[in-house]
């Protein structure tokens, strides 16, 4: 009876290491992705971009100081759990009101998605340590397999969304904003704040940095993983060539039933 009802179970428990595997290839794009956004959402990125040769001026004049002051005030907005009167309530030289409701509407959309965003990348971030250490203490290598196909599966993702982004911008553009924003939310004129803070050549920039920063992490992933692999590959050749030369449980059983005589009704042979 225990034999059978181990022989059931085997099956089961060598599936939970295969599904954790397919867990960490599939979750590390997102964790790399998610580690770029992060990356360009400082004030640093902030800096180059409004600082690095060939950026586009203000048409109407607001000066590179200007716009890293107002710039700034956006990126903390989305960034923490300030209320909508933190962007409301900013006013320009002359004292108007820095952003119109529907600017600051959308700014309130865009830190609601960035938030929930990186709720569920940590979470992800959390089970995916997890599952390293279960499938290093149960599988030896197997976790360095599932991120080394994670990164490649990272730069392939990366690859299509470049040749879109790169074939047809505008309408990338529109659809990455239809998936997480209402039609209509996030529109807006050429003299509105956020066009002349944010212009289409920052968002350009932004995610060709979210997208090199996601390609190095993949890169990085497959230098570290890759010897890991093949330690692992050449643990499992070493356990077969021991269970060949005849150590219990392994094939040195099977030499000896191969060694039975057939002339002699099934016994074995006497050994040479």
């Amino acid at each position: 009876m225990s034999s059978s009802t181990t022989a059931v179970e085997r099956p089961r428990e060598a599936k939970f290491p295969r599904i954790q595997q397919v867990f960490l290839a599939l979750t590390f794009p997102i964790l790399l992705i998610a580690l770029g956004v992060r990356l360009v959402a400082t004030p640093l990125f902030l800096w180059i971009e409004y600082h690095r040769p060939g950026f586009p001026a203000d048409y109407w004049g607001m000066s590179t100081e200007q716009r890293m002051t107002y710039g700034s005030y956006g990126l903390d907005y989305i960034m923490n759990f300030a209320p909508p009167q933190y962007l409301g309530g900013l006013v320009d030289d002359d004292g108007a009101a820095l952003f119109q409701g529907q600017e600051v509407s959308h700014m309130t959309d865009v830190q609601h998605v960035i938030q929930w965003g990186f709720l569920v990348a940590v979470i992800l971030l959390v089970l995916s340590v997890l599952s390293v250490l279960y499938l290093h203490r149960r599988a030896p290598g197997a976790a360095a397999g599932a991120l080394f196909f994670g990164a490649w599966l990272t730069i392939a993702l990366l690859v299509v969304l470049l040749v879109i982004a790169v074939l047809a911008w505008e309408r990338f553009f529109a659809l990455f904003h239809s998936l997480f924003f209402d039609a209509g939310t996030w529109t807006f004129r050429i003299s509105d704040t956020l066009i002349r803070l944010y212009p289409t050549q920052f968002w350009m920039d932004a995610a060709i940095a979210v997208a090199l920063v996601a390609v190095i992490g993949a890169f990085v992933t497959m230098l570290i993983t890759r010897p890991r692999m093949r330690s692992a590959s050449r643990g499992k050749r070493a356990a077969v060539a021991r269970d060949a030369d005849g150590e219990p449980g392994g094939a040195g059983v099977k030499s000896v039933k191969s060694a039975q005589n057939p002339e002699t009704g099934g016994r074995s042979a006497p050994w040479a």
